[in-house]
Formats: structure tokens, sequence, C-alpha cells
């Protein structure tokens, strides 16, 4: 039944692929803690396929709201102990344009409803080569890793990156905290790649809207692990299909 899903899916955005490549594009602003109507939410579409999932199970147990206290929010995941994957763009200050100050930004591992498994503080954090807050970074750039004060998980409940970018039509799943409902994590996990674009991003089909910036865009290995494949940056203005900085390029710049 899932696969059937998959390829329904897959058939109606494909005419749309095209569209999609010459329209506009949303940046993946901070979530606001509000419910908001579904006519608004870019990177959804018509049919919305985000389900609630279980926070104690993997990998979702590895996933956190990234947040700092000039009051954005996004999505990141646990790659190591003490190292988070986000999105670069969620650490941007609204009003000044500028990088917040690492000390401002903190990482609620398992956030749901006010409660989190742990909390941490980032000490440092590494964005990709060339980002800048405003207009103008390299389309790849748009990605971070946090270092935390301290180790919020064991190495076993940490999703590792993919050394390489996931095939055309490889089964996907995106999982985040989302501005009409940022308490929970929903997940759509019933997405497709759909190929690397000319500027190296990964195209998908996943449902996402504001919030789920910086969220790992997930692959399951054949023995039932996880990996990360990619970093959810951009999503369509009216459909649900997005772009992600692939985890392999991300991996190639931090050797």
């Amino acid at each position: 039944m899932l696969r059937a899903l998959r390829r329904t899916r897959h058939d109606a955005r494909m005419r749309w692929l095209i569209l999609f490549l010459m329209g506009p594009m949303a940046a993946m602003a901070q979530e606001a803690p509000r419910m908001i109507p579904r006519d608004v939410l870019p990177g959804i579409g018509r049919e919305d396929p985000r389900r609630l999932v279980e926070r104690r199970d993997m990998p979702w147990r590895a996933l956190g709201r990234v947040q700092h206290e000039l009051g954005g929010r996004c999505t990141g995941a646990l790659i190591a102990p003490r190292l988070v994957l986000t999105a670069a763009h969620c650490l941007m200050a609204r009003r000044s344009g500028n990088l917040v100050q690492p000390g401002s930004v903190h990482f609620l591992l398992g956030y749901e409803r006010g409660s989190q498994a742990g909390h941490a503080q980032v000490v440092s954090f590494r964005v990709g080569l060339g980002y800048r807050p405003t207009a103008g970074s390299p389309p790849g750039a748009d990605w971070a890793i946090l270092t935390l004060d301290r180790d919020l998980a064991p190495r076993e409940f940490t999703l590792p990156l993919m050394a390489t970018a996931p095939a055309p039509q490889a089964p996907l799943t995106l999982a985040g905290y989302q501005q009409d409902r940022p308490e929970v994590l929903l997940a759509d996990m019933g997405c497709r790649a759909l190929g690397i674009t000319a500027s190296g991003m990964l195209l998908h089909d996943c449902a996402g809207t504001r919030g789920v910036s910086g969220a790992p865009v997930l692959m399951e290995r054949p023995d039932g692990g996880w990996m990360v494949a990619a970093v959810a940056s951009r999503a369509s203005v009216d459909m649900a299909m997005g772009l992600a900085v692939t985890a392999a390029s991300i991996a190639e710049a931090l050797r």
C-alpha cells in the first residue's frame, strides 16, 4: 500500500516538476508558535500526508528543536552525541540579518508540548562555505553543524550522514517541527528523491512547511537503521516539493 501511495504521489508531482523549477521558491522561515491556516502553508500542497510520530523511537528520538533567544525556531538532528545538523539560515537574526551568537542557540532533543528528552546550549557552529545570511549564498551552503556543551545521547541514537546522494526514486522521509503544529513532530513517510539539480541540491517531493528547515531528509537502510540523506533547505510555494543540501556534500566539506 505504501509503495502504491508513493507511486501515485510521484506521478502527480512529476507533472508539476518543470513548473516548480521555473517558479518561485520559498525560503523555509523560522516557525511561529501558532496555528496557521492550511491555505497559507508553503511546501504542503492540497493533500497533507504528514503524520504524528512517536518521539521515543528511532529515527525520531534523534530529532529536536533548534531555537535561539531572538525567537527563531527550526528543526535539527543529532549526528553525533554532541553535534547537531540543521540549516544555516535557521541561525539568522531576523532584524539584523546577521548570524546569531552561538551561546544564544539551544537544542531541545525530543521536544514535545513543552517537555524534552534533553537540552543543551550551543558553544560553536560551522556553516557551509560561502554561506551569507543575505542573498547570494551558494545553494549548497545552507547547512550548519552545531557543537553542544554536552553529550545528549549515545552514538547508537544518532543519525549518520550518507556518503552518497540518494538515487532518483529512492524512498525518503522528512520529519520536523512545523509552524502549523509547532509542539509535535510531524513526518511525511511516503516521499521520494526526484534527482540532483545542476547546483548539487537534492530535489524531493516530501511535504514540509516553515519550521521544518534544518530537518533531516532520512533514508532507511536495508538493516532497518536510518541515515541522513540531506538537510531541508527550501520548499515550493504551492506543492509538496523542496530542495535539500545532500549529506554527502556536507560530509565532503567536513573532511
